[in-house]
């Protein structure tokens, strides 16, 4: 069935042939006889991996027909619960845009348990650099993620050559990283430069907090985050990065800041990798010689350690196509679907040798070797853990993050509202 304006029917062209997989456990014949599935995604014009994906599954199951709903990105996830809602079938491959959105699919029976066909198929939970024990629910997994964007730092060689400071490693601690800031941060006016930028993301402050794996940011407690917010607001009031007020007022964007060579470093997750490199293309970035670094780690806790966002696929619990569809999501969140994401200059979950390599020899990306390794991420967390109350629970951390930043309330008073805040939440 069309999903009328919230759908956008693609059909791709098939032949008949005759093959047989077994497919969680089961067998399903792929004779000549058709079968479509109807893909619950956003943005289906703008993003580039659909098309060559369902292509190249195509190429070796041309007796499958696809036929996405775009449902927007904006609304993706209201809109994915009214579609499902009331035991739907219009829809059997779901995409998963993020924790909040997953956590409301699987409270409300909307997409099947994978774990056993995980088992049967001995999908490895370990090529997902961790991520798939992150979105455990009771145990149990209800999506695999199919890409997955990590925090890294860029940084400008050139203002790095200037000061005479040692290009970073991708084996530096958050001590290290406020040293070199300290050291890259000078000038006046128009003229000065900072060492780095915390933009006014809560997480550019708080992911540090949580990379031991032992505290999240889903709470009840966030008396651990007192020395990460000790540590940035020093390094603003010492100018090594920008205030956060200012950044707020002027609603300045991190990118207008690297583009404009104003800061050393940046901590940023992988989706500016390909911004950067054609806002250097068309002239609009002067940071022209640059390179990333892997996210720095606290004492104790093994380099490589990032946060992450992830987008993942599901099936519809009422598909009549499940089969099917596992067969996808395994195709799509295994090497050769990583292949087919990485070369559309996007970051997959699976990053292999082969994976990292396509990334890296795109037109533009920085040659040197640490750039190039800093694609490979170790252990991974979320960045908002699995809670059925994300949602409410980002609105508290917001509000609490802007008021201790701008100085309006103590950090002690801060972690506080979002302890008692986050309790509060029924």
């Amino acid at each position: 069935m069309y999903l009328g304006k919230f759908g956008r029917s693609v059909r791709f062209a098939m032949a008949g042939l005759a093959m047989a997989t077994s497919v969680a456990g089961s067998a399903y014949a792929q004779s000549g006889n058709s079968v479509t599935l109807k893909w619950a995604l956003w943005d289906w014009d703008k993003v580039a991996y659909y098309k060559p994906l369902i292509e190249a599954y195509q190429a070796k199951h041309p007796n499958v027909k696809f036929e996405s709903v775009d449902l927007g990105s904006q609304d993706y996830q209201q809109m994915i619960a009214t579609q499902l809602a009331g035991g739907s079938k219009d829809i059997d491959i779901v995409t998963v845009k993020d924790v909040p959105n997953y956590t409301n699919l699987v409270r409300a029976g909307s997409i099947s348990d994978l774990s056993g066909f995980m088992t049967e198929q001995k999908i490895d939970p370990a090529s997902f650099g961790g991520l798939v024990d992150e979105l455990k629910i009771d145990g149990k997994i209800y999506a695999l993620p199919f890409r997955s964007d990590f925090w890294v730092v860029y940084y400008n060689k050139d203002i790095f050559d200037k000061a005479g400071v040692t290009y970073p490693t991708n084996d530096m601690t958050w001590a290290q990283f406020d040293q070199i800031a300290t050291k890259l941060a000078g000038g006046m006016g128009a003229n000065k430069t900072y060492g780095a930028l915390f933009h006014t993301w809560r997480s550019t402050v708080q992911l540090p907090g949580i990379l031991d794996g032992k505290k999240t940011l889903a709470g009840p407690d966030y008396a651990f985050l007192k020395p990460w917010y000790e540590r940035a607001l020093a390094l603003q009031k010492a100018g090594v990065v920008p205030s956060y007020a200012s950044l707020k007022t002027s609603n300045t964007h991190y990118s207008a800041l690297f583009f404009n060579s104003t800061i050393g470093m940046l901590p940023m997750g992988t989706w500016f990798v390909g911004t950067q490199i054609a806002k250097v293309a068309s002239g609009e970035s002067k940071s022209k010689n640059w390179g990333i670094v892997k996210f720095p780690h606290p004492d104790g806790v093994a380099a490589g350690t990032t946060a992450a966002q992830i987008s993942g696929l599901a099936v519809n619990t009422n598909s009549a196509h499940k089969a099917e569809v596992l067969d996808f999501i395994k195709f799509v969140t295994g090497p050769e679907g990583a292949a087919i994401i990485a070369g559309t200059g996007t970051i997959p979950t699976v990053r292999t040798p082969e994976v990292t390599a396509k990334i890296a020899s795109l037109p533009g990306f920085p040659q040197d070797q640490a750039s190039k390794d800093a694609l490979q991420s170790g252990k991974s967390f979320l960045e908002m853990a699995v809670n059925p109350n994300a949602a409410k629970i980002e609105v508290v951390l917001n509000r609490a993050h802007d008021s201790i930043m701008t100085d309006n309330i103590s950090i002690d008073d801060g972690l506080k509202e979002m302890t008692d805040g986050v309790k509060a939440i029924k």
